[in-house]
């Protein structure tokens, strides 16, 4: 890391350990988001971290940013999620929109206290998202929204909405990208969702009933909607990587405290092969999602947007943290297994990274897709 990263990931954890920390365990418990503690993240600066300084941003890198998706996750993944999507909204905006929808949007979220939520999913449309059956007909007055979205991160805490909606034919090319603003006539957030992880974030459900929303309010050109959450989603994928990568990271490193501390047959259990290897792998599993990670990012920052590195740092990155963190559990024993110790929860977090931003197995046809290219 440079001069400029480690004084950006010193920063960052220090926060979090004074600000996020203490509230996780009862948050976790009670379904709690504090958005107060999310603007606190964006007065740091890494709210809108890589959108240009005229709307708000840092204007630095995605190998700075995801440093800094690492960095929160190891104290909180509902935290840094929320971050995590906030900007890749930010994204789809600092790269598709106007400059007149820039400057109305982009400064409230790149500041923190606004928060974006990115808007595809529905019942019948998870990995096949072509499917999607919300439809935006246009009138007179605008577009005419109706239908519903579903697993929306940050639904009810955020002000902007990236939503995807039908607007011409059958299949990919039939949809449009909108935004739509909190407090919107004719839209509601539906039911929360009673999550096993993540339960500091709300997750629900989006209901669009006869919601009017201005043509102004339209993302480029109708039927460009799916491609430009494609895009959004190629950052998104090693933004979760990112994250999977502090969550590992904070695993490992509780494991080895834990160990150190706890004696069994008068000594430590660390010096029992059996679990020192465990945490020899941990680490190892770890540094190579890390490299991974880090890979794409660079791609990204040089123009490339590397299709198969960001699948592969996905996969592999949120596979190791569900791994590392079911070890740490089997480290700490039955202990591990109560609240009393934090790596329950950070192995209930895990399990969904390998769902998000596309899940393991779509990412192996993403994957699959790729190669097939370079071998044709």
């Amino acid at each position: 890391m440079n001069e400029l990263q480690k004084e950006l990931t010193s920063t960052i954890e220090r926060y979090c350990q004074e600000k996020i920390e203490p509230h996780m365990e009862h948050d976790d418990e009670q379904g709690t988001f504090q958005k107060s503690l999310y603007q606190g993240l964006g007065e740091l600066g890494i709210a809108g971290i890589t959108i240009p300084a005229e709307f708000g941003g840092a204007e630095l890198s995605y190998s700075d940013y995801v440093l800094a998706l690492e960095s929160v996750a190891k104290f909180s993944v509902p935290y840094a999620v929320t971050l995590s999507v906030s900007s890749m909204v930010q994204g789809i905006i600092n790269n598709n929109c106007t400059q007149s929808q820039k400057e109305k949007y982009l400064p409230g979220l790149t500041s923190g206290q606004d928060i974006g939520s990115f808007c595809l999913s529905e019942s019948f449309s998870g990995s096949d998202a072509s499917a999607l059956k919300t439809t935006a007909k246009k009138t007179d007055k605008g577009y005419i929204l109706n239908g519903s979205k579903l697993w929306i991160s940050t639904a009810g805490y955020s002000k902007v909405y990236i939503v995807m909606a039908r607007t011409g034919g059958e299949g990919s090319r039939g949809i449009s990208a909108f935004i739509v603003e909190e407090g919107t006539d004719g839209f509601k957030v539906g039911k929360k969702e009673n999550k096993m992880g993540w339960r500091t974030s709300a997750t629900a459900e989006l209901i669009f009933e006869n919601c009017l929303i201005p043509e102004d309010n339209l993302i480029g050109k109708e039927g460009e909607g799916f491609l430009v959450a494609k895009n959004g989603l190629y950052s998104g994928r090693f933004a979760i990587g990112a994250i999977s990568v502090g969550l590992a990271q904070r695993a490992l490193e509780e494991s080895i405290k834990y160990s150190l501390e706890r004696k069994q047959f008068n000594q430590p259990i660390y010096d029992f092969q059996g679990l020192n290897w465990m945490m020899a792998d941990m680490a190892t599993e770890t540094e190579c999602a890390r490299q991974l990670v880090y890979a794409a990012a660079r791609s990204f920052d040089q123009g490339d947007k590397n299709i198969k590195l960001a699948a592969m740092a996905k996969m592999k990155a949120s596979d190791v943290a569900m791994k590392v963190t079911t070890d740490a559990v089997q480290i700490h024993g039955g202990v591990g297994y109560t609240k009393e110790y934090p790596v329950e929860r950070y192995m209930r977090d895990a399990k969904v990274l390998q769902i998000v931003e596309g899940t393991n197995q779509i990412q192996k046809v993403i994957l699959a897709k790729e190669l097939k290219k370079e071998f044709s």
